[in-house]
């Protein structure tokens, strides 16, 4: 069998049916009109995943905010999913709502190259290797938007997906860039395909630092 062409970013989120904890979805069906975070973690019952799935619960009342879905993959079964779920609430005080896919048959880990080849301690009972930490970010459109891939051993940073969905957005509704360390608030890059008379109409207060290199605060929401 011919390998599948590798996902990357402006590629279409590859579509999918699978069961959830809330009951088998189709993937694009799921996203909508929404943006959608999918990240995986290697296995139930871990501790690293328990702090993530955890703060990802916390955090998706301010997703919702931003029209952002969160949905959960590893390779377990749901039986099993919804019993760490009662560990995640009792540990980190949160409340699991978003949905968590089953992917024991690593359907979905294969389609999205979500499988660790590099940790030989992160397979199953059968020697399988468990899923890596992987991020997609993918627009209403279905594009695939951003990805990362996290170790086993190494927790994912809630903070910076905030700030990529934060940045992603602005982008798409300004035609800006957003430069290191951008923060909601903090001034924008203006966009390289925008001549110098558009920014002038678009952003009054932009300021030229060099011809490749113009900041700009962004327009006050009306």
């Amino acid at each position: 069998m011919a390998e599948s062409a590798r996902l990357r970013l402006g590629s279409v989120a590859p579509n999918f049916e699978a069961e959830t904890t809330k009951g088998n979805i189709d993937f694009h069906e799921f996203i909508g009109d929404s943006w959608c975070i999918l990240f995986s973690h290697p296995e139930d019952y871990t501790p690293v995943c328990t702090t993530e799935l955890g703060q990802m619960a916390k955090l998706e009342p301010d997703f919702k905010k931003k029209n952002v879905k969160l949905i959960g993959l590893s390779a377990n079964n749901i039986g099993s999913h919804d019993g760490w779920i009662k560990d995640i609430n009792e540990v980190t005080g949160s409340t699991v709502q978003f949905p968590i896919i089953g992917d024991k048959d690593r359907k979905v880990a294969l389609l999205y190259d979500m499988i660790d080849h590099q940790d030989a301690t992160n397979v199953d009972e059968k020697g399988i290797a468990f899923t890596i930490r992987s991020v997609f970010v993918i627009d209403p459109k279905k594009v695939i938007r951003t990805i990362l891939s996290y170790p086993a051993s190494t927790g994912r940073n809630s903070d910076e997906i905030m700030r990529i969905i934060d940045s992603l957005q602005t982008g798409d509704k300004y035609k800006v860039t957003t430069p290191i360390n951008w923060r909601p608030g903090d001034d924008v890059i203006v966009h390289p395909t925008i001549k110098n008379e558009q920014a002038k109409e678009m952003f009054p207060d932009f300021r030229i630092v060099k011809p490749y290199l113009r900041f700009t605060p962004l327009p006050k929401e009306s």
